[in-house]
């Protein structure tokens, strides 16, 4: 993988071989964050990375200034392998929690202006997740969350839904919290 904006832009990240993720491709990573770029103010966002897994995602935020970035996986490898990366490049800003996203969730107390989230594409609970961002209030007002899932899953029947991008066989669905507020 490698870093496609910001102070990093052209780092390549080699993950341990051994990490059981599935990256978010470059191909696909790219076309989301030309979307972000007009939609969110990297240095004034506090965001939360959700099955960070290889810290793809978290990187790339890093890279583009984020002010604070949690990062979340319950695999102890994955949650190592991002707090060297946040040692070797010096980004202080990154929080890596080892925590399963379903029980975090609940116990958040944070609230986030971006989240990601990109769970195993097979977790039976996966379209669960946007239900338990809007029901736990992690979302600041006019937040963004972005549910990174299979195309051939449709995640579109929460309130907050606005658009799907599909990119091969991920799509990225986007949900706003601007939108809880006049239909919740």
């Amino acid at each position: 993988m490698r870093i496609i904006g910001g102070t990093l832009k052209g780092t390549r990240i080699v993950a341990p071989k051994n990490l059981p993720v599935r990256p978010t491709t470059d191909l696909a990573k790219e076309a989301l964050f030309n979307i972000l770029q007009y939609r969110l103010d990297w240095e004034d966002i506090i965001a939360l990375d959700l099955f960070s897994g290889t810290g793809n995602i978290t990187m790339e935020l890093a890279s583009r200034q984020v002010k604070h970035i949690s990062a979340v996986d319950k695999h102890a490898k994955c949650c190592l392998h991002i707090q060297s990366l946040k040692k070797k490049f010096d980004l202080p800003q990154i929080d890596v929690l080892k925590y399963d996203v379903l029980k975090f969730l609940p116990n958040c107390r944070q609230r986030f202006d971006f989240i990601f989230a990109d769970p195993p594409y097979d977790l039976p609970e996966l379209s669960q997740i946007p239900v338990m961002i809007f029901k736990y209030q992690l979302l600041q007002p006019n937040g963004l969350f972005v549910l990174e899932h299979p195309s051939t899953k449709k995640i579109n029947d929460h309130p907050c839904f606005t658009e799907q991008r599909k990119y091969g066989y991920s799509s990225f669905s986007f949900y706003e919290m601007d939108n809880y507020v006049t239909s919740g």
